[in-house]
């Protein structure tokens, strides 16, 4: 175990952001896409970068991949969207 001194000297550590612009965006497109029929998006991820939203993960159609573009853009200040977003076939058991 390595010590290291305190920096903060008794005093509260300043936060500057709890919850960034970007996590917010990041948030509000994959509670939308979450909800949004003809699309399981159980397996996508959402990364925002500044207006643009990346999508990566695995659907199981290309209208799928349609749909999600198509959900993204609708939300508040997205105005650019990348796909990454892998066709997968379901199996069934």
């Amino acid at each position: 175990m390595v010590f290291k001194p305190a920096k903060n000297h008794g005093e509260q550590p300043e936060i500057i952001s709890e919850n960034p612009p970007m996590a917010e965006l990041e948030a509000a497109v994959a509670a939308k896409l979450a909800i949004s029929h003809g699309l399981d998006a159980s397996g996508i991820d959402v990364t925002a970068m500044e207006d643009e939203i990346c999508l990566t993960g695995t659907v199981f159609s290309e209208g799928e991949v349609d749909r999600a573009v198509e959900v993204a853009l609708s939300v508040p200040h997205v105005y650019k969207v990348s796909v990454d977003l892998t066709v997968i076939s379901r199996t069934l058991h």
